[in-house]
């Protein structure tokens, strides 16, 4: 698999026009932006926007078939792969080298924003006034970019990828909300598989479920369920879990034929201090108090 350290060599391979600075690139496809036809990496955070007519577009674990008007946020050394893509209309790419964030704001900020973690069946989908705004922000960014550098370009381009990237969050929340509204609580599915996980016996097997393998049961990525969980109930997907533990824990803890440590081993708890700590957290006492008080 390929990996492109710098921007020239992305370019020259896809036969795009050299880059105007060495470490952030800005193109403009009409038709097709080709990216080779095969799998590679890239030392580059990389924003599109896209109306895809044919063809095929991956990265992280999923495919990417044709709709309409979405973008997509793809952070560095994520595997990607672009096959025989053509668009509807015009559409951008902008390709940000690691290194051009240093010493700047965003370099932290960046991070922040997890939808670069999401896989590519949840990309953004754009109304179209929110298209209107990013390719405003697009064209701000280009008329910069071909201008003559001077002290300020730096910072002026990095400002509206800021807020292109800022408007991405705001939008994510509005898809969050259209998109519950469509299929139902993403957390009532959640709880499902929560308690499907604890049905099966695979506490004992595999111990606490993870975020990463509920948010597979759901065909989602973790990120992206965690941020839909926080729209709807200002929880992550990690809180939930443990609310969901200790809920159970109290349920058992209202018998007097199991100890403590045995409830604790049964709901996946190797270590009994972390489950009285958790179970203190959520309840504003430790588990023998709590079954203390029920028995007696």
């Amino acid at each position: 698999m390929q990996h492109f350290k710098n921007l020239a060599d992305m370019h020259r391979a896809n036969g795009f026009p050299m880059p105007e600075n060495p470490l952030i690139s800005i193109y403009r496809c009409t038709n097709t932006c080709s990216l080779g036809g095969r799998e590679f990496t890239s030392d580059f955070y990389m924003i599109g926007f896209k109306k895809l007519k044919s063809g095929t577009i991956m990265y992280g674990r999923t495919r990417y078939d044709h709709d309409n008007g979405s973008m997509m946020f793809i952070k560095p050394r994520q595997i990607i792969e672009f096959k025989s893509v053509e668009f509807e209309e015009d559409a951008f790419m902008i390709f940000i080298h690691e290194d051009f964030l240093n010493g700047h704001p965003l370099h932290a900020e960046i991070i922040k924003y997890a939808y670069f973690d999401y896989e590519a069946n949840e990309a953004l989908h754009l109304s179209p006034r929110e298209e209107e705004i990013m390719w405003d922000l697009f064209y701000k960014i280009d008329t910069e970019y071909r201008s003559n550098t001077d002290e300020y370009s730096r910072d002026i381009m990095l400002t509206h990828i800021d807020s292109m990237l800022k408007y991405s969050q705001r939008f994510y929340k509005r898809q969050f909300i259209n998109r519950t509204e469509l299929s139902g609580k993403t957390v009532s599915k959640f709880n499902d598989v929560l308690a499907a996980y604890f049905k099966s016996g695979l506490l004992l097997t595999q111990g606490l479920p993870t975020v990463s393998v509920l948010a597979a049961q759901l065909n989602l990525s973790s990120r992206y369920l965690t941020d839909m969980l926080k729209q709807e109930t200002g929880k992550t997907a990690m809180d939930l879990i443990h609310i969901y533990l200790v809920n159970e824990a109290k349920n058992r803890l209202k018998g007097d034929d199991q100890s403590v440590s045995e409830i604790a081993y049964e709901l996946g708890f190797e270590n009994l201090p972390y489950f009285s700590r958790l179970f203190k957290k959520e309840t504003g006492i430790s588990p023998n108090q709590f079954k203390k008080g029920l028995v007696n």
